[in-house]
């Protein structure tokens, strides 16, 4: 029911924005749809420094539209009330399901500066102090987290819901007790389901503060949405027994939760993130503009854009290699596709 609620809600909202953008072709202003992960105001400066680029680069102003909803989003740029948008896999496959004039336009490369190691990190996580139930040897089991309390991110997250849900529903589904189980199954807990209950943060951040604030046992969010707030204290980086601790100095919603610490008990590679384009909105000659800006050296190297470590700037992309932002098609999101089929 509360689900049901949000989505009602959702809805509602993005019609109320329906009459709120009316950007065209001939538009001289670019809406920016940015999901929950994106749209705190400790990532402003991030959001606003691409926003200057895309405005150098095309001459239009650009409009930035946060949201609290991963539904806003995806309708939004669907629907035609924003013109580009910055979306996890699933999300942009769910635009595109709803107009196939919705395409990739970049998407951030791997540490090698090409598309073969452009992933990111799709965790469950626990507590620290309830992480020996999930040991299994030198490494890791989920088995016990049949029964917990979970949270999820969003339906259309893919680290934070697609990814976490078919890597649960392909493991336990081999076993006789879960061989009907399928990823709906997963959406609500309760008695006879296979989680005691299920929590949306909306957020990857939301889903991590879920976890923290004992809310939920278990918790999938996505490394790159959390790196700003928490640093790695043991472990391998992105492995199973990695232990995180928030910040001392964690913004919003982490600095409640300061000192606090996680330990990973599942990772899985995702497909990077891609800026996406409303093609109904934007002729081509200004996507030709938008892919020279965003693929340029000045964005590559711009620290604002691809953030050093250690700089104290709270960024939407790291820099810890040759990572840049490299075209992308729509076929190249096929494998997320696949974990529907």
């Amino acid at each position: 029911m509360k689900k049901l609620l949000s989505i009602i809600l959702a809805l509602v909202i993005v019609t109320i924005f329906a009459g709120c953008s009316s950007n065209s072709a001939g538009s001289d202003t670019l809406t920016i749809a940015w999901l929950p992960n994106e749209s705190g105001a400790d990532l402003g400066e991030a959001r606003d420094e691409i926003g200057k680029v895309i405005e150098e680069a095309t001459g239009k102003q650009v409009k930035h539209q946060t949201t609290t909803d991963y539904i806003i989003a995806i309708e939004a740029i669907a629907n035609g009330n924003a013109d580009l948008a910055f979306f996890g896999p699933q999300g942009y496959i769910e635009a595109h399901d709803k107009n196939e004039k919705v395409l990739p336009l970049v998407v951030p490369s791997g540490s090698s500066g090409t598309l073969d190691d452009a992933v990111y990190y799709s965790w469950l996580a626990v507590k620290k102090g309830n992480e020996d139930e999930y040991k299994d040897g030198d490494g890791f089991k989920i088995d016990p987290i049949a029964g917990k309390k979970m949270s999820f991110v969003s339906t259309s997250s893919t680290s934070g819901f697609k990814v976490p849900s078919s890597g649960i529903v392909g493991y336990f589904s081999k076993m006789d007790p879960y061989k009907e189980l399928k990823a709906d199954d997963l959406l609500e807990g309760g008695n006879g389901k296979f989680f005691s209950e299920v929590l949306y943060g909306n957020s990857h951040q939301g889903s991590a503060v879920n976890l923290l604030n004992g809310k939920a046992d278990v918790a999938a969010f996505c490394d790159s949405c959390v790196n700003n707030y928490v640093e790695r204290v043991d472990g391998e980086e992105n492995r199973a027994g990695a232990v995180y601790k928030v910040k001392d100095d964690a913004e919003e919603p982490f600095n409640a939760f300061k000192g606090e610490e996680f330990e990973l008990i599942s990772v899985t590679p995702v497909l990077n993130s891609p800026f996406v384009v409303n093609t109904d909105n934007v002729d081509q000659a200004t996507v030709d503009k938008l892919l020279a800006a965003l693929t340029s050296d000045e964005v590559t190297n711009n620290p604002k854009v691809f953030v050093p470590k250690d700089s104290g700037f709270s960024g939407i992309f790291a820099k810890s290699g040759d990572e840049k932002l490299l075209p992308v098609d729509d076929a190249w999101f096929n494998p997320i596709r696949e974990l529907s089929n």
